[in-house]
């Protein structure tokens, strides 16, 4: 790897796109800062780019900037602040999450709040997950690698309580897995896992089959769900009734 970026650096106006193969950059994770208030996003920036697999790309001040940036840069992450002017975090990442160009950038919410009802609408609108401001500096570096490499979902357990609050319990009339119908019964059981916030390794050891397996079960739902990673996975989860609101499992017919 060549030498530590500065923390002052510009973007450089030719950045380097990402590997189709591989679905982000050959090399460091790219990444782009938004939020309003310019001391954390140079404490952001002075963190990611102290990551020797890590460079700030790009700032934004507001969601507008952000959108702007994200698709002139083609960031591998997105760090969003959730309130911002102009255009708040959710409303930036939509378009983001939206934008077929864009497929291979990811979005994490940055939030103030464990229970916060915006950072609910960010999941609908298709981040990759969230993190509170206060999340030590190790784990947000560790949260930016997972996502640029399409892995688990972000700290499932406070998802999931975000989820809990906010979905709101399936109607007890709707039947179970309703949405569901192309998916096969051992894909309902991957989804209900997922839901439950394990990664793919516990997934396979729970249910018995292989690694290679699990990820081929993954890559199906995300397909046939028409979602674009786990976070998404776990919304269709909970909103289906596959998977009981404070349950322990895939519900069932009585």
């Amino acid at each position: 790897m060549g030498d530590e970026t500065s923390p002052g650096r510009s973007p450089s106006p030719e950045p380097e796109r990402r590997s189709e193969e591989a679905g982000r950059t050959t090399g460091e994770i790219r990444v782009l800062i938004a939020d309003d208030q310019a001391l954390l996003r140079g404490s952001f920036r002075l963190l990611v780019d102290s990551a020797p697999d890590m460079t700030v790309v790009g700032e934004a001040g507001d969601g507008a900037q952000a959108v702007d940036l994200a698709g002139a840069l083609a960031p591998d992450v997105v760090l969003m602040d959730v309130r911002m002017p102009v255009m708040d975090g959710v409303e930036a990442a939509r378009r983001i999450c939206g934008d077929p160009s864009l497929a291979g950038t990811r979005v994490i919410v940055l939030t103030m709040f464990d229970l916060d009802e915006y950072v609910y609408a960010a999941l609908r609108a298709g981040v990759s997950g969230f993190l509170l401001k206060d999340t030590p500096p190790p784990d947000l570096l560790a949260a930016v690698r997972v996502v640029a490499a399409g892995e688990a979902l972000l700290a499932p357990t406070v998802t999931r309580r975000l989820i809990e609050a906010f979905a709101g319990v399936p109607d007890p009339l709707k039947p179970p897995g309703a949405g569901l119908e192309k998916v096969t019964g051992r894909e309902r059981e991957v989804l209900a896992l997922i839901a439950r916030g394990l990664s793919n390794g516990e997934i396979a050891a729970r249910l018995h089959i292989s690694l290679p397996t699990v990820k081929t079960h993954v890559g199906h739902l995300l397909g046939k769900l028409d979602v674009r990673d786990r976070a998404q996975l776990v919304m269709v989860a909970y909103e289906s009734g596959l998977v009981e609101v404070g349950g322990g499992g895939p519900r069932r017919d009585r």
